[in-house]
């Protein structure tokens, strides 16, 4: 594996979830689990990790950061009224939880679909959201270790992007024209609890205790919309923290049986393989000597329950189809929907999949992948930037506006990053375009212009350029046209969150003491709130260590986490509201007497901008600025 220069390393961004582990010490303990997994080691004492101290706490950091922490389950809690506990009360919470585990029912939603069905999605509680994610965060690496690379859903640094990029290698590199469209019908509904327990335990996971906590978590009580209570037999509730994780177990089975019956299967002369960029083996000898068998070829491609099977002929597709739909009903007790499953000749017909549309079309003598955004997703697009720019017409005022614009500035930008991988995609946002644009100059007239000013930023680094831009008000609007296609790229083998190789090629590693950083997790302010004790340790790699004010690097003894906004005064332990100083410096902040300040500040020695942030925080927390004649 190639080292990352410190210059390389800078480059690279941070990736939240890894950063957490990093701030609560956990990084070292996941990697254990993911090496002994991957030597087939099993684990019967997990919950000791589990119910860890800095576990609860990475827990709690992880879900706060997700958009729906602040919905409410069936006790009408949220992050929030967990914020407001000190870390002793939350902690034991949290453990008492483990102690005798009962979850308490989950609220049920109906999420609208685009084809004006709705979709089930199960809200836990925020406390039971806590358990799951205390339990996902030591699962993982044990099930990551034993996963299939054909998996991309769900899992980390895979995403519809690598999923696609496999689809177009095996279309495009090896020829595999052919592919069954499987939908398995009601799949989240319907995983078989018992099969599923059993699964688990082949992983390697033995915890008995573990496994009791998993079981009740699949048989949580549900409350429908209307009020009623059931109480599930099989599935997993989508919505759940942990659903996911026990989806793609329950189908793991299944990526490693169809590997089973081509990729992996043996032969009687044993060939020499190599890698690719990626560290995908190539096994072209392996696979022409296969091809001499009558053993049907496929390969498949998988995000959680939405898969694909490719082949070399119309028979092996056929073949394909009936073995794996046999397989799933008698193994997995799974149906496949007849309706929504088919196989497809793509030098003939589209194979939709993750909202793209798949083909070949001829290109002298070889074949080649045409990638499109898929018809219900062209519509899907079309209808909400629609929306969007009617949304953006009836507005009160400018100040209105303006955020409205963001909104559909920022639903144009990912519409062009999740779809710029399609090979059409230039040609497809033009169409899209055509339509939008002409609403925008009717529904806002003579407010849209070619002038305006790009200030530093996301849209003038990746749209600064086109020519499509136009300004509203002054202000940019990101032009629906001006797709920058990219190529699907791979998962190289060698990037991993779960060993210190792999991290460094997907993440910017903390350069600031750590050492120190772990004593402030460790050593908590007594009587403070799990937010407080949360937001102290990322301001202090925020800050890089250093005093806000004066810029020193602080020790342990002398880090004061200060309140900009005095508690007094209706402030909170929110992030924004937090800065960490010296002592010094926080005795000058909320310092009255002139012969104190004087004290503690001649030996600071500030210039005029350290003085005015001190100032700025004086205000802030209604103490008069420090004047210096």
């Amino acid at each position: 594996m190639p080292v990352l220069t410190s210059e390389q390393q800078a480059k690279k961004p941070k990736q939240r979830k890894l950063r957490n582990a990093e701030y609560y010490d956990m990084e070292s303990t996941f990697d254990k689990l993911y090496a002994g997994s991957k030597k087939g080691k099993t684990f019967s004492k997990l919950m000791e990790i589990i119910e860890s101290e800095e576990n609860i706490k990475l827990a709690y950091r992880t879900i706060k950061k997700n958009s729906g922490s602040d919905t409410a389950g069936v006790d009408k809690r949220t992050i929030k009224n967990l914020a407001k506990l000190s870390e002793e009360e939350y902690v034991k919470l949290i453990r008492k939880q483990f102690s005798n585990y009962h979850p308490r029912p989950v609220r049920r939603v109906e999420i609208p679909k685009p084809n004006g069905k709705t979709r089930p999605l199960g809200i836990p509680t925020i406390v039971d959201r806590v358990v799951q994610q205390c339990v996902l965060q030591v699962l993982e690496p044990i099930c990551e270790a034993k996963f299939s690379e054909n998996s991309n859903g769900f899992r980390p640094n895979r995403s519809a992007e690598t999923a696609i990029a496999q689809c177009m290698r095996l279309i495009q590199v090896q020829h595999m024209y052919h592919v069954v469209d499987l939908d398995i019908k009601g799949f989240f509904d319907n995983i078989n609890h018992t099969k599923l327990m059993r699964q688990i335990w082949t992983l390697g996971i033995r915890d008995k205790k573990l496994l009791c906590i998993i079981k009740e978590m699949l048989k949580a009580p549900v409350v429908l919309p209307n009020g009623k209570v059931t109480y599930p037999t099989k599935g997993t509730p989508q919505g759940g923290i942990l659903s996911p994780l026990l989806a793609n177990i329950a189908l793991n089975e299944l990526d490693w049986w169809i590997a089973s019956q081509w990729e992996l299967m043996p032969t009687k002369t044993t060939f020499k393989t190599r890698s690719n960029a990626q560290g995908t083996e190539i096994k072209s000898h392996v696979y022409r000597a296969l091809r001499g068998s009558r053993l049907k070829e496929m390969h498949a491609v998988r995000y959680a329950d939405d898969f694909k099977i490719f082949c070399a002929s119309h028979d092996e597709a056929v073949r394909a189809y009936k073995a794996t739909e046999k397989w799933l009903k008698d193994r997995l007790g799974l149906d496949i929907s007849p309706e929504k499953s088919k196989v497809v000749n793509l030098k003939r017909q589209y194979s939709e999949f993750l909202g793209f549309k798949l083909k070949v079309r001829k290109k002298g003598k070889k074949y080649v992948v045409r990638s499109h955004i898929c018809d219900k997703a062209f519509k899907s697009a079309h209808k909400k930037l629609s929306k969007e720019v009617h949304d953006l017409e009836h507005v009160p005022n400018e100040d209105a506006q303006f955020i409205q614009l963001q909104k559909y500035n920022s639903v144009v930008a990912g519409l062009h990053e999740y779809y710029c991988i399609a090979t059409d995609t230039v040609d497809d946002f033009g169409r899209l375009a055509f339509s939008i644009n002409k609403q925008l100059r009717n529904r806002l007239r003579g407010d849209i212009s070619k002038n305006g000013h790009l200030r530093n930023g996301f849209i003038k680094e990746k749209y600064g350029n086109s020519k499509q831009i136009r300004f509203l008000r002054g202000r940019p609007i990101v032009p629906i046209g001006y797709a920058q296609p990219k190529h699907a790229q791979h998962k190289k083998k060698s990037v991993n969150k779960y060993t210190a190789e792999g991290r460094q090629l997907i993440h910017k590693n903390l350069d600031i003491d750590t050492s120190t950083m772990l004593w402030l997790m460790r050593n908590p302010v007594r009587g403070k709130s799990v937010e407080y004790a949360d937001n102290r340790i990322s301001l202090y790699a925020a800050q890089n260590g250093k005093c806000a004010v004066t810029g020193v690097h602080m020790e342990t003894h002398d880090i004061h986490c200060h309140h900009k906004l005095p508690v007094s005064l209706g402030g909170t332990d929110e992030y924004n509201n937090l800065v960490l100083v010296t002592k010094d410096i926080h005795v000058i902040i909320h310092a009255k007497n002139d012969e104190t300040i004087n004290r503690y500040l001649n030996p600071l020695n500030l210039d005029n901008s350290k003085l005015a942030k001190l100032n700025k925080l004086r205000v802030m927390a209604d103490m008069p600025p420090i004047t210096i004649l």
